[in-house]
């Protein structure tokens, strides 16, 4: 996914004045538009799912998803989002869109780590049924909304999806098609179609207007492998990556958002959090340029540090190609190191532990039974990066809770090994209470350690650009 940064400023609707618009996806709350503080009270409750589930599982249901990366190698704005990091509750977080005219409702998982928006369809084959959040799926009819269209062959937007193998054609119909396939024959395939998103915009005082834009997006008919479960099922997935196919770009070719987007998500006390179209500023960021000519959003690793040891890996290990280098990846529940990055970093940490606690293997992941907090005995770990930014993370940050024996409390290593791949996904584990900005203008990304619970600062001067 090749960046191409550019600017476009336009004047919006008549209904919208020619000021910048920020969309804000929030957790029961919303954005403001103009450049002035955005107080947002963030509460969640999260259905419980299953303090059952294991990181062996949780590995699959990432699994599903690394396949699909190395293969394809002035206004309120009301989305609610929910979920959490936390594997033994949600193991995502996600959003409800408003498609259609009339508008229908669906859930879709937030993504970085993809480019397209695709919903199951009506005449889906495998699509859920039902889901284990506890939320109603539903089906998109494009026979149903006014505003639907089909998107041919010859349509520009299915020539450039072609170009980053969002899109596809066969010849059949002259209908734009897709198919994104997992490593183990899950997947999911469909064709394209365009329409209407509805959002909700409230103006400076307390004029309301409803807003809508046209926007392309995968209408899923066939579902396949683990994507047909409906433990965690959605009704599809929302992709923020860089290609011309995703949603962002989209709308920022329509000048309606900015090339910049930003993430805090929650990790504490249910989840929850904000996803902003726009930057968030925090005196306290530090930034790492993306690799650039790459399909994701990557960054150029350099090193680990625990304890504030740098630890003894190969720099080979975290250079990027086509098959290897370090991805940021909402989507993905926890993270994942190479073989050699991997091993290294479980024995720095055992090292640094062993004299005060019980390591343990579970499953084959190394574990601890632990009687007092982990921040009093674990480590802090440092992602180091080209330019100096570092990433730190606090024993919670790599570190998931399974289960309680004897009195002790079991905390495994929340990182984990690919096999044979040189490959470091950093996914909600390490995202989460960080403020992630994603500054497609000036090809870079950014963090910074946050309480997603707090307010949070929007500006007006950089939204578009």
């Amino acid at each position: 996914m090749v960046s191409r940064s550019f600017c476009k400023r336009r004047e919006m609707a008549a209904v919208l004045p020619a000021w910048i618009m920020v969309a804000i996806l929030v957790l029961e709350a919303s954005l403001v538009m103009g450049g002035f503080q955005a107080s947002l009270k963030l509460e969640r409750r999260i259905p419980l799912v299953s303090h059952e589930v294991e990181l062996g599982r949780l590995r699959e249901f990432d699994r599903l998803r690394h396949g699909r990366l190395l293969q394809s190698s002035g206004g309120v704005v009301d989305f609610p989002v929910r979920g959490t990091y936390d594997p033994f509750l949600v193991g995502l977080y996600y959003t409800k869109l408003q498609i259609g005219s009339p508008p229908k409702e669906y859930y879709v998982q937030i993504d970085t780590g993809s480019d397209v928006l695709w919903i199951g369809c009506n005449s889906c084959n495998g699509c859920p049924e039902s889901s284990g959040l506890q939320i109603e799926l539903n089906l998109y009819d494009p026979g149903s909304s006014s505003t639907s269209s089909l998107v041919s062959c010859s349509d520009q937007r299915c020539n450039a999806g072609v170009q980053s193998s969002d899109s596809g054609c066969s010849g059949q119909g002259n209908q734009c098609s897709y198919t994104f396939q997992y490593g183990d024959g899950s997947g999911t395939s469909g064709y394209y179609v365009a329409d209407l998103l509805l959002f909700s915009t409230i103006l400076e005082g307390s004029m309301t207007a409803n807003s809508t834009a046209p926007i392309m997006f995968g209408c899923s008919v066939l579902q396949t492998g683990d994507l047909t479960k409906s433990d965690r099922a959605v009704d599809g997935i929302f992709g923020f990556g860089q290609q011309s196919l995703s949603v962002i770009s989209q709308l920022s070719s329509q000048g309606i958002a900015p090339r910049v987007f930003s993430h805090c998500l929650r990790g504490k006390n249910g989840g929850g959090g904000i996803l902003v179209f726009g930057e968030i500023l925090e005196p306290n960021m530090v930034y790492t340029p993306l690799v650039p000519s790459q399909p994701h959003y990557n960054l150029d690793l350099r090193s680990i540090s625990v304890g504030g040891q740098v630890l003894s890996i190969d720099p080979s290990v975290f250079s990027t190609s086509s098959s290897q280098g370090t991805i940021v990846d909402s989507g993905t529940t926890l993270a994942y190191l190479a073989d050699e990055a991997y091993d290294a970093f479980v024995d720095a940490i055992t090292k640094t532990v062993s004299q005060t606690v019980r390591p343990v293997l579970s499953k084959g992941n190394q574990c601890y039974l632990i009687t007092s907090s982990v921040t009093d005995i674990f480590p802090q770990v440092s992602l180091n990066f080209v330019g100096g930014a570092s990433l730190i993370l606090n024993p919670p940050d790599y570190l998931v809770q399974q289960n309680s024996i004897g009195g002790a409390a079991v905390w495994c290593i929340g990182f984990q090994k690919i096999q044979g791949l040189g490959i470091t996904i950093l996914g909600d584990l390490v995202l989460k209470d960080k403020i992630i900005v994603y500054d497609l203008a000036n090809q870079r990304i950014g963090w910074t350690d946050y309480d997603c619970k707090l307010d949070l600062m929007i500006p007006n001067d950089n939204m578009f650009c």
